[in-house]
């Protein structure tokens, strides 16, 4: 009997290890990053970035278009220069005494260049769901430490208080928001998010003046993280950047989220 208990709570134990790794990769764990919170409205800064997005500025104007298409195909071409962007990140680790705008572009250059390396690894790949662990591997190297895609997007981005990183942050699929071909920068921060965010609620991947309205799974999934005046209203903040805005009390649909890769054809 006591030799069964033992191996019971061995298998529970196990169980237990496993799932909080696979929390921590998912984005349960900051890594020990800097995070700090939007105090909104979110305003750019006019000054000199601590970390230079130049390289990663030039392949975004190379190898992607207007409307977020990526030719894959170049950025293995120029695998090098993305590596060496990768390198910059990992070297310039985020410190505490960063302002947020500085902390956003950040993370949000690291989780895209990070993406377009992952597709760049596994191409040609029909869609980044078909990569074995895409978003809960440590595949994002930031000085000694090592984070998931997941968990720069959860256990970072999400924690600070700037939902439009939901329109920023590109997970290389067809449905997902358009990769910005410029990269982020702490001076022109604010405009961007919200370039972005116009640009997604006004796009083909919104159906807002169908009956009923139809919206994007992201939705969904980050309801909670759509906020005004204090509380959950997702219909009242698409209604911000919409036209035509969605009509009070009106439940709208979801869209079916295409996984295919966002790739030029």
């Amino acid at each position: 009997m006591t030799r069964i208990t033992t191996l019971f709570s061995l298998i529970i134990l196990a169980t237990f290890m496993q799932g909080c790794a696979l929390f921590s990769a998912a984005g349960l764990s900051t890594q020990g990053q800097p995070i700090k919170q939007v105090n909104q409205p979110l305003v750019s800064i006019d000054s000199k970035p601590r970390v230079d997005h130049s390289s990663w500025n030039t392949l975004l104007k190379k190898h992607v278009s207007w409307d977020g298409k990526v030719n894959y195909k170049g950025f293995i071409t120029d695998r090098d220069t993305l590596q060496s962007y990768l390198d910059i990140l990992k070297k310039n680790e985020p410190q505490q005494d960063w302002p947020v705008q500085e902390l956003l572009a950040y993370y949000i250059n690291l989780y895209n260049a990070h993406t377009v390396q992952l597709i760049v690894e596994n191409y040609p790949v029909q869609s980044i769901k078909d990569i074995n662990g895409a978003w809960t591997k440590g595949i994002v190297t930031i000085g000694s430490r090592n984070l998931s895609l997941g968990g720069i997007e959860n256990g970072i981005l999400r924690k600070m208080n700037e939902p439009r990183i939901h329109f920023a942050i590109n997970c290389a699929s067809i449905s997902c928001p358009k990769l910005l071909n410029e990269a982020y920068t702490p001076n022109k921060i604010n405009e961007q998010l919200t370039l972005v965010t116009q640009y997604f609620i006004g796009s083909e991947k919104n159906e807002l003046s169908s009956n009923p309205p139809r919206i994007s799974a992201i939705f969904k999934w980050y309801a909670k993280d759509f906020m005004v005046a204090g509380k959950q209203n997702v219909v009242g903040y698409i209604n911000q950047y919409a036209y035509p805005s969605i009509e009070p009390g009106v439940e709208p649909d979801f869209l079916e989220y295409n996984w295919d890769l966002n790739q030029q054809h």
